[in-house]
């Protein structure tokens, strides 16, 4: 299972037990997106090769908003 945890300037990932952090430049690169528009789907699809999604993406700025 991976983890991630939200904030103003990236992300804090937990993959295979391994932790690191994406940059929100690093985000905005890969997605070519701002990096409130982007979604947790897409930032998991940035850490895993085919991973396991369910329920509906959130945008980062509304995940950053309600923490």
């Amino acid at each position: 299972m991976t983890a991630l945890s939200f904030d103003e300037q990236g992300v804090d990932v937990v993959y295979e037990g391994t932790e690191f952090r994406l940059e929100k430049a690093l985000i905005e690169e890969a997605t070519e997106k701002s990096y409130p528009d982007v979604t947790d789907h897409e930032v998991l699809k940035i850490v895993e090769e085919n991973p396991s999604i369910s329920g509906e993406p959130r945008r980062v700025g509304d995940i950053v908003q309600s923490i």
